[in-house]
């Protein structure tokens, strides 16, 4: 990519894609274009077609999704696999008509199956069924690897799919009922530390509500109180997390350094030509929650409540791929979530 590129980032309001504008600035990209869901809807084929037509985009961050945690993708279910595969056809599809001379695709590693070999490795995608509470959501971005493989193979578009871990950081959605475990983990902890200090105009800024016994009623339907915070699971899962802005690095570093036929070695079946991008590094959602805790400084009780679901036990990927292009994170998960801790409660006017 030139600094002058015109380079069109989809999500840019998002968790990565605002990531992503943020390292294209830093690096010198003075032609991003971006467009907000009022002034773009993905999922209107004509809207995507003329917005193409109009602007000319050469390389495209396709980062825009319906994205949310385990409650959301096991009740949404028809919402994520339909809204994500519109999304990424209009876009994969057009980026293609009007010759982006590059695309890059975001996924998730949730494309894998639940039980999984770990760490996962690129191969072991489509060889066992998927996670049941996320499976439209990932039938969905598998569709989307495939949709840019077999446009690469056909048409000869260079479309690179790249797999993120479980993602963190600034602009993250700390939602209580579709936010992903982190910052779930995070607002929750932070809010009962509230309430045990009994700092009700803190509480009732947070949750933007005028009522304190309202407040608190609405917080123990998620159960958190003073004294403890309520957790979905037995606490045993092992998740890996990757800091949003290292995510970004990594998409730009593959965008200026790396083309479609870098990332296979097969010759007579092109296949799995995505790339994870991670730490390589897990840990298990009990001692994840006593990390917060302890950052966030709460002294009440972490209880974990073995009759909700745990999801997929362990999922850890090979980052093995990831390295020999030629890339690393850099930011450790202890020195991420007190940057976000401490983004988090700057948003909100409060003090840790």
């Amino acid at each position: 990519m030139e600094k002058t590129s015109k380079i069109y980032v989809a999500g840019h309001r998002g968790l990565v894609g605002s990531a992503i504008v943020k390292n294209l600035h830093s690096k010198g990209y003075s032609n991003i274009i971006t467009r907000t869901h009022a002034e773009l809807d993905l999922m209107d084929q004509r809207a995507v077609a003329d917005f193409f037509e109009t602007e000319t985009p050469e390389y495209v961050f396709l980062a825009a999704a319906k994205v949310g945690g385990i409650i959301a993708n096991n009740t949404y279910r028809a919402e994520f696999i339909f809204e994500n595969l519109t999304i990424q056809n209009n876009v994969i599809h057009q980026s293609y008509l009007h010759n982006v001379k590059k695309l890059m695709f975001l996924g998730s590693t949730c494309i894998y199956p639940r039980d999984c070999p770990q760490p996962m490795r690129e191969e072991y995608l489509l060889t066992s069924p998927l996670e049941y509470t996320n499976e439209p959501y990932a039938i969905a971005k598998i569709a989307g690897i495939k949709m840019c493989e077999s446009y690469n193979l056909q048409y000869g578009t260079n479309f690179i799919s790249v797999m993120p871990t479980n993602l963190y950081g600034p602009n993250d959605n700390f939602d209580l009922q579709k936010s992903h475990v982190l910052p779930a983990l995070i607002r929750k902890i932070y809010l009962a530390k509230l309430l045990s200090q009994n700092e009700e105009q803190a509480i009732l800024d947070d949750l933007q509500m005028t009522s304190i016994k309202s407040a608190k009623e609405y917080l123990n339907a998620f159960g958190v109180t003073g004294e403890r915070v309520e957790i979905w699971g037995s606490g045993k899962p092992m998740r890996e997390f990757l800091w949003s802005e290292d995510m970004a690095d990594a998409c730009i570093f593959l965008m200026e350094n790396r083309n479609f036929k870098d990332t296979f070695s097969s010759t007579s079946e092109i296949r799995n030509s995505h790339i994870n991008i991670g730490t390589g590094k897990d840990i298990s959602i009990a001692e994840l929650a006593k990390q917060i805790q302890k950052i966030i400084g709460f002294t009440g009780e972490l209880y974990f409540n073995a009759s909700k679901p745990d999801g997929t036990i362990k999922k850890l990927t090979d980052v093995s791929k990831l390295h020999a292009l030629g890339w690393k994170h850099k930011v450790e998960l202890h020195d991420g979530i007190t940057q976000m801790y401490q983004w988090y409660i700057s948003q909100k006017g409060n003090k840790a």
